[in-house]
C-alpha cells in the first residue's frame, strides 16, 4: 500500500460531497465506486484512483493547506458554478485555486445579498453546514406587512413549513418608517429560502434580505458588494473550532491574490 493512500471517506469529504460519516453510509449503500468496482468500508485510495459517485466520476482535489474566503454577494448572482440560464455566478469573481477548488459554505438565493464563505477544505465546509454544529446565521431583513407582537411571537415559537418546523431564535427591531420595517433575525439552519418563507407564513413580504453574520464571522465594513477578502490563520482556526474539527494546516493568499484583493478596495476608494 502506498504511503500517501488515504481513507476513501476522507477523500470524499474533502471534495465537499458530505461528512465522513455520510460518506461511509454512501459506501455501504453502494453509491461509490473505485476504479469501476463497488467501494468497501476501509478502502484507501491514492491520487490516481478513479472514484465514481452515483455513476459520475468525481474530480478530486489534492490535499492542500486550507484557504477560506469571505465574499460579499450582491443580489443577482447564483451560488452555483454554472447556471443553465446564463446568470452570473458567485464563483466568477473569486481568485483561482491552484490544485483545488472553492467550495461554498451554504448558499444564498438569487435575490439575497451578504456574507458567503468559501473554503478549499470540503470537510470544513460540510462541518460548518451540518445542523449538529448549531451555528447561527444572522440576517438583516426589510419586511412589508402588519408585524404585530403576535406575529413576532409566532416566529419565535416556531411555524410549520412544508419541510418541517422552523423558527427565529432571535428577532431584533432594526427600525424603519412607513410600511417597510427592518429586523435582525437569527436562524440555526440553512434551509432553502427559510427566512423568506417564515415571514411569508405570517402574510408578510420580504423586500430586502442580507446575511450579515455566519457564526462569529461578520462582513467587514470595508468589503462592499462583489468584493472578497481572504481570512487569516486565526480566523480559519476559529472556523474549525465552530465545526468541531481539528484544525489543519493553513496557507496564506498568494502574492497575486493579495495584490488582486488590494486592487478591488483601491478601485472602490477611487470611485468615490
Amino acid at each position: 500500500m502506498d504511503e500517501v493512500d488515504e481513507k476513501l471517506q476522507k477523500v470524499l469529504a474533502r471534495a465537499g460531497i458530505g461528512s465522513r460519516r455520510e460518506m461511509e453510509r454512501w459506501i455501504e449503500q453502494g453509491r461509490i465506486t473505485v476504479n469501476g468496482k463497488p467501494a468497501k468500508l476501509g478502502d484507501r485510495v491514492g491520487a490516481e484512483a478513479r472514484i465514481g459517485v452515483d455513476g459520475k466520476q468525481l474530480e478530486l482535489a489534492e490535499e492542500t493547506a486550507t484557504r477560506v474566503i469571505l465574499y460579499h454577494k450582491p443580489p443577482g448572482e447564483v451560488t452555483t458554478r454554472k447556471d443553465p440560464e446564463g446568470r452570473p455566478t458567485v464563483f466568477e469573481r473569486l481568485p483561482k485555486v491552484k490544485g483545488g477548488r472553492w467550495i461554498s459554505i451554504g448558499r444564498l438565493d438569487f435575490n439575497t445579498s451578504g456574507l458567503l464563505l468559501f473554503s478549499t477544505d470540503g470537510e470544513l465546509a460540510n462541518g460548518l453546514m451540518h445542523p449538529s454544529a448549531n451555528i447561527e446565521r444572522e440576517y438583516m431583513v426589510r419586511v412589508k406587512g402588519d408585524v404585530t407582537d403576535e406575529v413576532l411571537q409566532n416566529l419565535r415559537d416556531g411555524v410549520m413549513l412544508e419541510d418541517g418546523m422552523a423558527r427565529f431564535t432571535d428577532i431584533q427591531d432594526g427600525g424603519g418608517e412607513g410600511v417597510n420595517h427592518w429586523y435582525y433575525v437569527v436562524i440555526m439552519e440553512g434551509r432553502t429560502r427559510e427566512v423568506r418563507r417564515l415571514w411569508e407564513s405570517q402574510d408578510c413580504v420580504v423586500s430586502r434580505l442580507k446575511r450579515t453574520r455566519y457564526g462569529n464571522v461578520f462582513i467587514p465594513s470595508k468589503v462592499k458588494q462583489a468584493q472578497w477578502v481572504e481570512l487569516g490563520p486565526k480566523e480559519i482556526s476559529g472556523l474549525y473550532r465552530m465545526a468541531g474539527l481539528k484544525a489543519k494546516r493553513v496557507t496564506s493568499a498568494s502574492r497575486n491574490d493579495t495584490s488582486s484583493m488590494k486592487r478591488q478596495f483601491n478601485k472602490r476608494s477611487r470611485s468615490r
